[in-house]
């Protein structure tokens, strides 16, 4: 499986981003994909995670301000992030699950600042 992110960039406090994480490779083995983030120095986080039925769950920090969707069709799953604040500032990484087996896109980097 191979992830690709794409739709970082630098963007004002209050702003919105929308990610996405072009899937291919054995796709369909999939169970469930997820967004993380890794500020510098600190641990990598699950912000959200959404399975192949299309249940969602969200870490407590990004509640209410982000969404996860798919498209199965395309092989997408992209991070809605609104209202963002200096604190979201982060590598931003798709992931993908197999079983035990996790897969990683290389990150995209999101900056929120003024």
């Amino acid at each position: 499986v191979q992830l690709v992110e794409s739709g970082g960039g630098l963007v004002r406090p209050g702003g919105s981003l929308r990610l996405s994480c072009a899937a291919s490779g054995r796709v369909s083995s999939i169970n469930a994909m997820a967004w993380y983030r890794q500020a510098p120095g600190k641990q990598r986080d699950l912000l959200a995670l959404i399975t192949t039925g299309g249940s969602a769950n969200y870490a407590d920090s990004v509640k209410g301000r982000f969404t996860i969707s798919r498209d199965n069709a395309k092989n997408t799953v992209y991070l809605q992030m609104n209202s963002l604040k200096p604190e979201d500032t982060a590598v931003y990484y798709c992931n993908g699950r197999i079983g035990v087996l996790l897969f990683w896109g290389q990150g995209t980097l999101v900056t929120v600042s003024s």
